[in-house]
């Protein structure tokens, strides 16, 4: 099997951890840079005593530098950086011939003021984030195959987009009063020293925050009004849960009339049956967490309340697995013409 020259960029946070257990293992790649200014010199497996004697991983960190990552050779890049800052790297690296994998949120968004809107300040490339493909391979997997450059999807809405796209595309629910409560782990805040995230103040405890209006609304409202055919705009509450990895979201919907039970299951069924990493729990069976962390899968479940007329949609991922790092793989396995769980039978 050809072997892909690959770089991580910004590989010292969690999400970056996983990329590297992912990409250590995976038959096509050749793991040829990894930056991290923090730990610039270091081997891989100083940092993270779990990859020693894994080939590969005595690969030292190199600073972040666009010319450096290109002199490695390295034919894909995955930015494991903060939003705001992939896009300093974007350009460069796709002007060099190197495919480019973003998780952050700067190559998410198609329309430049919603941008601004959410994220604070002009986008600093809009031409290159209009080229960006959204990286979600069940919905997009053609776009992704010829892209130079995705926007790989953010976690929450990794959870909330895949259960409800093939309903408003079907036209099952109504795109009109969606209400969406959701929960992940406090690696999801990433890895920075934050009192609201010590130990002592997330153990035990549960609490909402980004009310009223989490960053992640712009692509989820992007990509359902997309599905509808029309502007759909939710209400999302996350909330921070006291655990380290994993995402679980309900999402309520009101029933078009005449929509059953079975109508939901049928049309998630078709939507998903060559989607190796979609797990389809059946109707009536929530999806747990433990079953999903560690792992590139996303389980759904769904309930319809008779009573309101409306679906309930219950999903769980890894927030930095399927919601971020597994994700990217997938979508670079898209990329480069190999199976699509290469490297991703994780469990």
């Amino acid at each position: 099997m050809k072997k892909v020259k690959t770089a991580v960029v910004g590989a010292s946070g969690y999400t970056g951890q996983e990329l590297l257990r992912i990409l250590l293992r995976h038959p096509g790649v050749e793991l040829v840079c990894a930056t991290s200014r923090q730990y610039a010199g270091q081997q891989l497996c100083e940092l993270f005593p779990r990859f020693r004697n894994v080939p590969g991983a005595d690969l030292r960190f190199t600073d972040s530098d666009v010319e450096a990552i290109v002199a490695t050779g390295a034919e894909a890049a995955f930015l494991a950086l903060p939003h705001g800052v992939s896009v300093n790297y974007g350009r460069g690296l796709v002007e060099a011939g190197v495919r480019v994998i973003d998780l952050s949120a700067d190559f998410r968004l198609n329309d430049p003021a919603v941008y601004e809107e959410f994220y604070g300040k002009p986008h600093a490339d809009v031409p290159l984030m209009q080229e960006a493909v959204y990286g979600m391979p069940e919905w997009h997997r053609e776009e992704i195959a010829k892209a130079r450059i995705v926007g790989s999807p953010g976690c929450y809405p990794t959870s909330i987009i895949l259960p409800l796209v093939p309903l408003l595309r079907a036209g099952l629910v109504q795109p009109e009063d969606i209400v969406v409560n959701s929960g992940s782990g406090v690696s999801g805040a990433g890895r920075k020293a934050d009192v609201s995230l010590l130990f002592c103040e997330c153990n035990e405890s549960m609490r909402a925050y980004g009310v009223p209006r989490h960053r992640h609304l712009s692509e989820i409202e992007q990509e359902l009004s997309a599905a509808a055919g029309t502007k759909v705009t939710i209400t999302f509450t996350p909330h921070l849960m006291p655990v380290n990895t994993g995402i679980i979201t309900t999402t309520v919907a009101k029933l078009r009339p005449g929509t059953t039970l079975e109508a939901i299951g049928e049309c998630l069924e078709a939507a998903y049956a060559q989607a190796p990493f979609v797990r389809l729990m059946g109707p009536n069976k929530p999806a747990d967490t433990k079953n999903v962390t560690r792992t590139n899968f996303v389980d759904i479940g769904w309930a319809v309340d008779a009573r309101t007329g409306r679906v309930v949609l219950m999903s769980t991922e890894d927030n930095v697995i399927k919601g971020a790092g597994g994700q990217g793989v997938h979508a670079f396995n898209i990329m480069f013409g190999f199976e699509e769980s290469a490297g991703l039978w994780i469990i």
